[in-house]
Parts: structure tokens; C-alpha cells; sequence
């Protein structure tokens, strides 16, 4: 019995090491996000947000009796999940401290994201994970495989195939897959998905769509309104708050942004340079990379990642308003246009990073590979040879989640800063020769 006790009293110690670790890197961070000067009115909801996820350890808020459903890729479409009552949330964390424990437990060569995925599991006190009546996975990759493993025994599990193409037929089985998606949301929550439901549901998140795409058209302006770290802040938070919660709260920051504008109020009167961020997620509280750029006299003027604006970028069009309709316009919206490096052609990804780098004004990208993240880091070369036919200097950053290469990536985003500003620096104008 005393060796039953000593047991239980070493797994609270270590819980308690675990959860005071955890909110303090988080805190830290989320204290790093507010004292960024440029804030616009109407940031605290999202604060609030990631503060409550991440600081205090509680669960999504939802209404009364709603279930959660756990996700994990931008290709399990949020519509259907509100069409059957509950509420989506991802599960895409950069959770240091349970990257630190998965470690030991994952493979080492895994992704950070698999290996906070299994520190998780081992630990079991994130209210966000225990709290999911199901969880959804699209299979991107070799390790998501292994993650369906992982959380099979925490809750009921879902894997989505992604085809490695966007033919017709592969369209077709995806949308097989979305109809049994459909049949389980339903087992899981009691809540049949009815027409009017999924149009509901197709409502909630268009409205968060609408408001992000005039929140992207204010971001774009010149000078700039908003720093990129506080707008990550923002589209990381739409992971954990139902859209239209979080499209209000929007709403409000736009106001707040078209104010600033008229009253030409700008985060500096520096014309700092204009990075995109690509590659893999950023993810709270793993946002090193953006406050970094900005500290160091950069300024995210784009984001093209999962966990940013391609997270609500492409709103589903539907050209056949039927139940069927809807589900095909839901499908065609997660394959199509979408520049996950799953695909084998990726050459939506290209057009969608020149396009992004035209509409922002973009002088240089840094692309962000977590370590172990093959299929991202497979396209580096690819894309560093289309944006130099651009003129547009590229770096490759890999990361961990930890802080222990900071200093190095200060020295590597500090360095590719001033060489876009030596790129953009006047020349020295012609002598001006005199008529007589």
C-alpha cells in the first residue's frame, strides 16, 4: 500500500511540474505578444483565448451539453461539425513541454508535433485533449498515421485518406469519406445532420470568412496597421473559439483597423521589411519564428501556413444548392485550391506563395521546416528556385519545439533582414551634369 501511495505521489509531482512548466512558457510568450507595441483594439478575446487554452488549462468554451470534436489538418471541414451540433477544435499544438516528454517516447527523427501529440497522451492533463468526444484525422503524412494509433485509446478516432492527386475520382472517394464522416459525427453526438443544419453550419463559417478576408485586405495596406505576430495570435485562436465567436471578435478589430486608417495610425513610421512566413504551422505557444522576425526589425506582412490565413482562406462555393450539393462543394473547397505538400503536384502552392508575394508586397520569405517534417521540407528547393526567377531571397529556418536554438535563428533572421534592406536601400543618385 505505502509503495501504491509513493507511486500516486511521484505522478502528481510530476503532473504539477508538468502544468507549471507548461504555463509558464506560455505565459511568457503570451506576455511577449502584448508588449509588442501596434496592438489594435479588440485584441483581448483572442488574448483571452490562448490565455485560458494554454495558461489556465481549461477547455474550449461551449454552450451547455455541445461536444468537441478534436482535429488535426484544415481538410476536416468545420461545417459538417457544426452541422452536427458540436464544436471543432484543433489539436495542432506547439506545446514545449510536451514535445519535451514525447521525446522520449516518439521516435527521435518524429515531428514535433507527433511528439507533443504523444506527451499529451502520456500525461493526460490537457483539458482541450481530454475533453474531445472524438477526433478527426486527415492522413497527410506517415506520422498522422501514427497518431491515429496514439489517441485510438483516449477516444474515438477517424482517419481521412488524402489522395496524393485532385482527380475526379480521387475527388469522388473523398467525398465517400465525408459521407462516412458524417454518419460518425452523427453516432457521436445523437444530432442528425439535416439540410438545414449543414447549411447552419456553412453559415457560421462563411461569416468567419467574410470578416477574415476584409481583416487580410486591411493588413495588406501600406503603412501597416497590424503587426504579423498579433495576427497569428489571432488566426491561432480561431482554433479554439466557434467561428462565429471568434468572426465577432474579428469584426471588432477590423472597425478598430479601418479607424486606425483614417486616422493614418500605423504600427511604425518605419518602412520595415515585408516577410512572408511559410512552410510548416506556427502554433502557440511555438511563436518564436514571428516575434523573432519582428523584434529584429522585420514585419510579417504574410502568412501561407495551415495553422494562418489558409486555415479559412478559401471559402466552399456551392453551384448545386442539394444536401449532396453542399457536401461535393465541401470537398471540392479541401482538395482543390488547397497547397498542402501532401499533394504530389503541388503546384497550387507555387501559384498560391507568388500570389500571396504580389498582393503583400513581399521582399523576402523565410520558410519555416519543423524538424522531421518531410513533405515540407522536400519542397524547399523547388520553391527557392521559382521565387529567385522573382528576385525574391528566400531562407530555409528549421525549429524544434524548444528554445534552445533561438539565439540561432536571431543571428539567421537578423542577417536575412538586413540584406533586404541593403536590397532595398536608394541608390545614390547620378551626378547632375550643368548646361551652359
Amino acid at each position: 500500500m505505502t509503495d501504491i501511495n509513493h507511486a500516486e505521489s511521484l505522478q502528481q509531482r510530476q503532473d504539477k511540474r508538468f502544468i507549471q512548466k507548461e504555463t509558464r512558457t506560455a505565459a511568457k510568450y503570451l506576455r511577449r505578444l502584448k508588449e509588442l507595441p501596434g496592438a489594435p483594439e479588440g485584441m483581448e478575446p483572442f488574448y483571452r483565448t490562448l490565455e485560458r487554452i494554454y495558461v489556465e488549462m481549461e477547455p474550449v468554451e461551449k454552450e451547455a451539453g455541445q461536444k468537441t470534436i478534436g482535429t488535426y489538418c484544415v481538410m476536416t471541414p468545420p461545417e459538417l461539425i457544426y452541422a452536427a451540433g458540436a464544436v471543432p477544435v484543433k489539436l495542432c499544438s506547439g506545446n514545449y513541454t510536451a514535445f519535451s516528454i514525447g521525446d522520449s517516447i516518439a521516435p527521435r527523427d518524429a515531428c514535433p508535433l507527433v511528439k507533443a501529440v504523444a506527451g499529451f497522451q502520456q500525461t493526460g492533463l490537457m483539458p482541450i485533449y481530454k475533453d474531445c468526444s472524438m477526433m478527426v484525422i486527415p492522413v497527410t503524412c506517415d506520422c498522422k498515421k501514427k497518431i491515429a494509433g496514439m489517441l485510438s485509446d483516449h477516444c474515438g478516432v477517424m482517419t481521412i485518406h488524402i489522395p496524393a492527386s485532385r482527380e475526379d475520382e480521387d475527388l469522388e472517394e473523398y467525398i465517400r469519406q465525408l459521407y462516412d464522416l458524417m454518419a460518425r459525427l452523427e453516432q457521436t453526438t445523437g444530432n442528425p445532420i439535416s439540410y438545414e443544419s449543414l447549411a447552419q453550419g456553412f453559415r457560421k463559417v462563411g461569416y468567419a470568412q467574410y470578416e477574415l478576408s476584409e481583416f487580410i485586405r486591411l493588413k495588406k495596406q501600406m503603412p501597416y496597421l497590424i503587426r504579423g505576430s498579433h495576427a497569428m495570435a489571432i488566426l491561432n485562436s480561431s482554433a479554439y473559439m466557434p467561428a462565429d465567436v471568434w468572426g465577432k471578435a474579428l469584426h471588432r478589430v477590423n472597425l478598430s483597423l479601418k479607424q486606425n486608417l483614417s486616422e493614418k495610425k500605423t504600427v511604425t513610421s518605419k518602412k520595415l521589411p515585408r516577410i512572408l512566413l511559410t512552410g510548416s504551422p506556427i502554433v502557440f505557444p511555438n511563436i518564436k519564428i514571428p516575434l523573432l522576425i519582428e523584434e529584429m526589425g522585420g514585419i510579417v506582412a504574410g502568412d501561407e501556413t495551415c495553422m494562418g490565413e489558409r486555415g479559412l482562406w478559401d471559402p466552399a462555393v456551392i453551384t448545386d444548392d442539394s444536401f449532396d450539393g453542399m457536401i461535393r462543394a465541401l470537398a471540392n473547397r479541401s482538395l482543390r485550391p488547397c497547397p498542402c505538400p501532401t499533394f504530389a503536384d503541388n503546384s497550387q502552392r507555387i501559384f498560391r506563395l507568388k500570389q500571396l508575394i504580389k498582393e503583400n508586397q513581399i521582399q523576402g520569405v523565410i520558410y519555416h521546416v519543423l524538424r522531421g517534417c518531410l513533405v515540407y521540407d522536400h519542397e524547399y528547393k523547388r520553391i527557392e528556385n521559382e521565387l529567385g526567377q522573382l528576385g525574391i531571397p528566400v531562407i530555409r529556418l528549421e525549429s524544434d519545439y524548444n528554445e534552445e536554438d533561438i539565439e540561432q535563428l536571431r543571428i539567421r533572421i537578423e542577417a536575412f533582414i538586413e540584406l533586404i534592406k541593403l536590397k532595398q536601400a536608394p541608390e545614390k543618385p547620378a551626378a547632375v551634369r550643368r548646361s551652359f
